[in-house]
């Protein structure tokens, strides 16, 4: 490990579990003193116990713009700042086989988490970085937010307006030398594949190795992504290596939104492969 975040102060939603947890356990190898801001009281009790006195535990209801105020109020008051915060909470919705089966119940719940969450965890940050010379905010949006395609048309809605909220506040917020950026994970298995699968009905295991097939078919590169892949992203928006880096887009995802691939059949034709996107619209985890 390098210590890029040697002394910073972070906030990490979501960090329980899954991408968050892995942006945790990356941020304090690299030397940060983080805040896990979730709702899982037991997963995030353990992982701040196994990291030590680098990292604790704040439940916190991403939804309730109140407990995201009193999460961020918490680390910058224990550590006279906040340095980096990352709003990676979010939770994907029921899917549908079609829209017209959709009856539209999960869009307060889903909206709230994926969207007013990260813009209370980006207003609440940005009031602390601006009172000591600015910071780095890191939103968790998905390749389900830029490109379209059918299932969980709601979560596809919340992670586009994550996309177009971050460049938007970004050009707020430069005045005070506050940097936000945006990582579009996808292709990366998470707990939020078993989820949809119980959901659905259906078995978790053959659920997700069916995704994880049509992830690969359509992605360039063909090995899985990891929760290492968005950490590595993460430290770099949040590190001073991006010092010049602003309202900037990263998709974290094999090459899968740069558009889908074919696969040339016997007898000349070309069958285009299955957009994963449809299925599962993100790799994010860590339910708020």
């Amino acid at each position: 490990m390098t210590n890029e975040l040697s002394g910073k102060i972070v906030v990490v939603t979501g960090g329980a579990s899954g991408l968050g947890q892995g942006i945790v356990e990356k941020f304090v190898a690299e030397g940060g003193r983080v805040v896990i801001a979730d709702v899982d009281e037991e997963a995030g009790r353990a992982l701040a116990a196994a990291l030590g006195d680098a990292a604790e535990f704040v439940r916190t209801d991403v939804a309730v713009p109140a407990e995201v105020a009193a999460a961020v109020d918490h680390a910058a008051e224990k550590y006279g700042r906040l340095d980096v915060m990352v709003n990676n909470a979010g939770v994907s919705g029921t899917m549908h086989s079609s829209f017209l089966d959709d009856d539209l119940a999960d869009f307060e719940r889903v909206m709230s988490v994926n969207l007013l969450g990260v813009m209370a965890g980006t207003k609440f940050a940005a009031v602390r970085m601006a009172e000591t010379g600015g910071g780095s905010i890191v939103n968790i949006s998905s390749i389900g937010g830029i490109q379209a395609g059918a299932a969980v048309m709601t979560y596809r809605a919340s992670k586009a307006a994550v996309i177009h909220f971050t460049k938007s506040v970004a050009i707020d917020l430069a005045q005070h030398d506050i940097r936000v950026n945006c990582i579009a994970p996808g292709s990366i298995p998470t707990p939020l594949l078993a989820k949809s699968a119980v959901a659905m009905g259906a078995d978790a295991d053959t659920f997700i190795a069916m995704v994880r097939q049509m992830m690969a078919a359509n992605r360039p590169l063909k090995r899985d992504g990891s929760s290492e892949d968005v950490a590595d992203a993460a430290l770099y928006f949040a590190s001073d290596r991006s010092r010049y880096v602003t309202a900037t887009l990263l998709p974290v995802d094999g090459g899968t939104s740069a558009g889908q691939t074919t696969q040339v059949q016997q007898g000349g034709g070309q069958q285009q492969k299955a957009d994963e996107s449809e299925l599962v619209g993100s790799g994010q985890s860590g339910e708020a």
